[in-house]
Parts: C-alpha cells; structure tokens; sequence
C-alpha cells in the first residue's frame, strides 16, 4: 500500500512540474479582409521565438509556441510587397529585415504592439495591448479560460482595441495615407509627450490631448507610458492566449500607395493640423491599428467570445501528464 501512494506523490508531482513548465502557444487569428504579415521579438535576454515573422491570409490562425518564461512583443505588418530583387517591404509595422522574418529586428511606428512577460513575479504572466507607439490596426488579446466578457478588471481579462483609430486619428498623426496613427511622442518628438527628461516618471507625465484621444476609444489599451493602472493585464502563468487582429470588423487594409477613403478629421483643441516636421525617434521612446467598433460597456468583446473562428487550443502537457495518474486510480480498488 505504502508503495502505491508514493507512486501517486510522485506522479503528482510531475503533474505540477510539468503544468508549471509546459509551452505557453499564442494562437494569432486574422479577422481582417486582407493579408497580414505577424512580426515577433523577443526582449533581451530571452529565448528567441520561432519564427519571427510570416504571412497570414485572411481568416486564417497560426500557433507558435513560446519557450518558457519568454518576453517580448507581437504585431501585424500591412501593405507588405516583394520587389524585384526579393525584398519585403510593408507598408506598416515594418520591421526592417526585407524578408517575411524579422530576425531580431522591431516594428516601426506607428504599430499596434501586444506585450507579454510569461511566468514573471509570482509566476505571473504579463500582457497589455499598447498604442504608445502609435496604432496600424486592430488587435486583442484573450487569455485561454480567462473571464470573458465578463471580465472586467485587469486581472486574467482580455485586453485590446478594436475601435477604428484610424478614423479618429487627429490630422497632425495620420500616416501612411491614413493606414495608420503615429503617437505624439513619434510625431513631434517632445518630453512631455514622450515621459523622458523631467518628464520620466508617473508624477510629471501625465495623459495629453493626444493619449486621451487613444485612451477614449480603447481603455484597454496602453495610451502613453505610464498608463499601468487601466493597462497592464494578469493571469497566473502556464496558459495558451489568443491573439486576434480585427476582432470586430474586417477593415480592408490599405497599402501606401494605394487609394484611401477619406476619413473623419479629428482635430485637438489648441494644436496647429499643420503637418509636424519628420522628427527622429527619440532614445528611450514609448514602446504599440485599423478599424473596429466599440459597442459599449466593452460589448466589443462578445463576437469573439461567442464567434467560432477562434481555433481551440491543443491539449496541454499538464493534461497528458494526469492521464497516468487518473489509469492508477481507478485501479486502486483493485489491489
């Protein structure tokens, strides 16, 4: 007897083990009319992901799994083309590399950017959905087994924008022919707008004109760099999430030579719409798309969690490994 209740300790344990050290996947799912081009870094000092980058055609859904306690950033690249030669260049999001891979290298403003830090403090996992680079198109983030629309707090809740920046985006920010959103820091290159200097910390930067217009139309989205509060997103550490662009709306994505349709100018009290000079970015700036509907009382969450094109995550380690140990039971009686 004694020797089958080790067996179960032990087993026991290497359900924990396993559950606790199992691959966290992220599912990206394209709701948008057109292609979309993924981009993945990973932050210094973590394990590389792979790949970096690929294609992925409308209503289509990838995994890629995460090695284990990986951090860094995920977003979509647009208006992506191949020249002669065999260069990628996008029109958005671009990250630099001229392939489908970005290889280390980030998205340029202006890009949505979903951030994660898995298995941190507590083991914890980390995310939010930030514009404090601007905005290229719509994107949310669900946590597997999270609250659902139900969810409210940033505690283990889906996180995201899916209203249309793009259409409200104030003139001075509008870029790529309307196909994205710069943020003020990226646009006109001032402490004040982009927290560094005598502005680098919670006390002196505080929300603009400019971040509130961001904050307004998605409240779960980072607005500027010291959004935490309303932003920053928690789940405990060891599952799979879902990564959807145009959760909502399927907004046709424009290239940057394409047509537009214009758009609703937004204007901010007090500031010129004269065209801002080309500012360099400056070191240390703000680290975040398209089109969407906000419904209210975050209702824009329901058509993803009733929708069926979410693909259903695959059966974890932590599952497999409690198969043993649910056969040893139901043999117990037996000896």
């Amino acid at each position: 007897m004694m020797g089958i209740q080790r067996i179960c300790i032990l087993l026991g344990m290497l359900f924990i083990l396993v559950r606790e050290g199992g691959a966290v996947t992220f599912t990206l799912v394209n709701r948008c009319t057109g292609t979309v081009w993924p981009g993945i870094l990973s932050n210094a000092g973590s394990e590389r992901m792979d790949p970096t980058g690929f294609e992925l055609p409308p209503g289509a859904a990838r995994a890629v799994p995460a090695p284990t306690g990986w951090s860094g950033r995920l977003w979509a690249r647009t208006g992506c083309t191949q020249d002669a030669s065999g260069k990628v260049v996008c029109a958005t999001g671009d990250c630099g590399s001229g392939t489908l891979e970005c290889a280390g290298r980030g998205a340029a403003p202006p890009a949505t950017l979903a951030e994660f830090t898995l298995d941190g403090g507590g083991r914890n996992d980390f995310y939010d959905v930030s514009l404090v680079d601007g905005y290229n198109l719509p994107m949310l983030v669900e946590p597997a087994g999270s609250g659902g629309v139900g969810a409210t707090t940033t505690t283990c809740a889906p996180a995201g924008c899916a209203s249309d920046l793009n259409a409200r985006c104030p003139a001075e920010l509008r870029a790529v022919g309307g196909a994205a959103c710069r943020s003020a820091c990226d646009a006109f290159g001032k402490p004040e707008f982009c927290c560094s200097g005598a502005y680098a910390n919670p006390n002196t930067c505080r929300p603009t004109a400019y971040s509130e217009v961001f904050k307004s139309a998605c409240p779960r989205s980072y607005s500027y760099a010291y959004d935490d509060p309303t932003s920053t997103f928690t789940c405990a550490g060891g599952r799979d999430y879902t990564i959807t662009f145009c959760p909502v709306a399927t907004p046709s994505l424009k290239s940057a030579g394409g047509t537009t349709t214009p758009t609703p100018t937004t204007t901010v009290p007090g500031v010129t719409t004269d065209a801002p000079p080309e500012m360099p970015r400056p070191v240390g700036s703000q680290g975040g798309a398209g089109q969407g509907v906000m419904l209210g009382d975050n209702s824009w969450l329901a058509s993803l969690a009733t929708g069926d094109a979410s693909p259903k995550p695959a059966p974890s380690l932590a599952l497999l490994a409690a198969a043993p140990l649910a056969l040893l039971t139901l043999q117990l009686p037996r000896l």
